[in-house]
This record gives structure tokens, sequence and C-alpha cells, in this order.
């Protein structure tokens, strides 16, 4: 059985955990190596038992912590060969990580998961999109996206749960007077983010009555409203029959609690964790 633990997500940073009975993955590392270990400490996870790293792209939201990681500890990172050669270049590792390269749009296993990843419209080298699934479970990822393709609904159909952006509401955003017009221009683009709109009609093209839970992050701080956010969707799911489906934003400063990425037809458990608020290798393919 998959399993989501989100360690914090938001426009300053962004860390999850994928793990199942015997496999333990962060997708992305965008918080402080101090705040990673300590949140999955809080979550009954660590560093020393993690298996490796997904990353979505090169950003320093989704990154800024891999350096110090990997000096702490000899981690595979899993990437395209564009986020690699970007992340050489920008990070400057005082010792090579194990990287572990990915095709993009090619399915791979690894121990009990097979993850394919599909690219998405954003402003990096090659972001990607995944789908992380076992036996028994399916999990569809999308984050930092600027408009939903066709591919992108074709690879989210079937899955079990979904953790995709909702980064800002529109109203919100347009009424923004920190944000220069260039910057809320550059959000709002087909290669910056999602709005809570884009987001709620993607899972109401993509969900089904068996969808278990719809798991929404990357929310800007001050440009969007969780409670709205939420409501969208829920909206979005009312209609398209799947009225059970559970919606949750992801907390920015601290875990947010675990979900079995379940199959309507089994049963759904929640846990909970706490954290204290503060701030080249080919793969085989097939």
């Amino acid at each position: 059985m998959v399993r989501l633990t989100i360690l914090g997500s938001g426009s300053s940073g962004n860390c999850a955990v994928i793990s199942t009975e015997h496999t333990t993955l962060l997708l992305d590392a965008g918080l402080s190596a101090k705040q990673i270990c300590l949140r999955l400490e809080a979550c009954g996870f660590a560093l020393d038992r993690l298996d490796g790293i997904l990353l979505t792209h090169e950003h320093q939201d989704h990154t800024g912590g891999i350096e110090v990681l990997s000096r702490k500890r000899s981690i595979p990172l899993f990437c395209t060969a564009l986020t690699q050669e970007t992340l050489v270049g920008s990070l400057g590792f005082k010792k090579a990580p194990p990287w572990r390269v990915m095709s993009t749009g090619a399915a791979f296993d690894f121990q009990d998961l097979r993850i394919e990843s599909f690219p998405v419209p954003h402003d990096a080298v090659d972001p990607v999109g995944f789908v992380i699934a076992d036996e028994d479970s399916r999990l569809g990822v999308l984050s930092d996206v600027g408009f939903v393709t066709n591919l992108i609904k074709d690879r989210l159909k079937n899955s079990d749960s979904l953790f995709i952006e909702a980064n800002y509401d529109t109203q919100l955003l347009e009424n923004d007077t920190k944000r220069p017009w260039s910057t809320k221009q550059r959000i709002s683009s087909r290669h910056g983010h999602l709005s809570n709109e884009q987001a709620a009609e993607l899972v109401r093209e993509v969900a089904h009555p068996g969808l278990s839970h719809v798991v929404l992050g990357h929310l800007s701080d001050d440009c969007n409203d969780p409670a709205v956010a939420c409501r969208y969707v829920r909206q979005a799911l009312d209609s398209a029959g799947a009225q059970e489906a559970r919606v949750l934003c992801a907390e920015r400063h601290k875990p947010t609690p675990t979900i079995e990425v379940v199959r309507r037809r089994r049963a759904t458990t929640v846990s909970f964790c706490f954290a204290p608020v503060e701030e080249n290798g080919q793969l085989a393919l097939l």
C-alpha cells in the first residue's frame, strides 16, 4: 500500500514522503535539511532509511535541502538528465551524489514501486509529474504546472489519490500589492502555476467514484486560502460523482496527516504526526 506523508508544501518549500512496507522515498527536498530531518523523525521516518529522492524539477523550493542531505548521507537522486545537469552546475556538491537518471515519459520499477514520469509545462528545464503505484494503489502527483495538458489528464486518470498543485486564487493574486505585474504574469502564465479554478477543473475531468483523496499542495501563503481552494475542488468532485473523496490542503510549516493511497474498495486509514514549527547512473527503463 502506497502512503503519502507531506512534510511541508508551499511557495517557500516542498517535500513529501512516499512510502510502502518496503520502500521510502522523498518527493522533492525543498525544505532545509534540518527541517527535513526533524519532520522525518516526527513522522516515524529517518534519513538513514531513505531509499532515494524523486525530483520534479530543479527550482530551489523543491531542491533546497539536497546538497546538505547529500553530505549527511549518500542518497540516490532520481531526476531527468537536464535536471541533473542544472543541479550539478548550481548546487556545487562537495561529494557527487548517486544519480539515477530518468527518461521523461518512461516508467521504471524500483523495489516494490512502479514509477512513471510525464512532462508538464513550467518554467524549468525538464519538469515532470509522477504516477507512483504498487500492486494495491496508484498515486498521481502534479506540482508546478502552468496549464493542464491532455497528456496530464490521461496520466492522472484512474489514480486512487491525487497530490496536485492549487497555487493561487485568481482574485487574491490580482489584488496583491506586494508582487509586481511581471511576477503576477509569470505565476498565471502557461508556464507558471495552477489556480484554484484550474486545479478544480482538472479534478473534475479525472475524478471517478473510487477516488479516495485529493491533497492540494503548493498553496501561496498570501494569494490563496485553503478553505477557498478546498471549496472549489469539493464542488468539482461532487459534480463528477466522487462525493466520497476527501479533500485536504497540505500544511506549510508542519507535516500533514499521512494518507493511505487506497482504492475505495479498501478501508482508508489516516495517521498523524507532529513536528516543531521552525524554520551518473542510468536506470533500466521498461
